[in-house]
């Protein structure tokens, strides 16, 4: 009966011993939380742009002023009875300093 016990106890200390100190264990318990944790701080970043992105796909799509707006800034166009000035600053290369 006494051997029985003595199994037991061994087994339970070896069963703690594994979980404390084995990369699997506590140690990688603690690890894939704190990957969890960033993944999900991650995720809500991606949540959050993927909204922003569904909102300027809507607003294109239900309007023309988005697209107008997109059109006039990132590629430069402009409507054909409208007229373009571009304003550009001389830098005066006769200054001494």
């Amino acid at each position: 009966m006494r051997w029985v016990i003595s199994l037991f106890a061994f087994a339970l200390v070896a069963l703690q011993l594994e979980f404390w100190f084995d990369p699997d264990g506590r140690p990688g318990l603690i690890t894939n939380q704190q990957l969890v944790a960033e993944q999900t701080a991650t995720n809500q970043t991606l949540i959050e742009r993927n909204a922003d992105l569904e909102a300027e796909i809507l607003n294109l799509m239900e309007g023309s002023e988005a697209a107008e707006e997109r059109a006039r800034f990132t590629l430069g166009l402009i409507r054909p009875d409208e007229t373009f000035y571009q304003i550009a600053e001389i830098e005066d290369s006769l200054d001494p300093e």
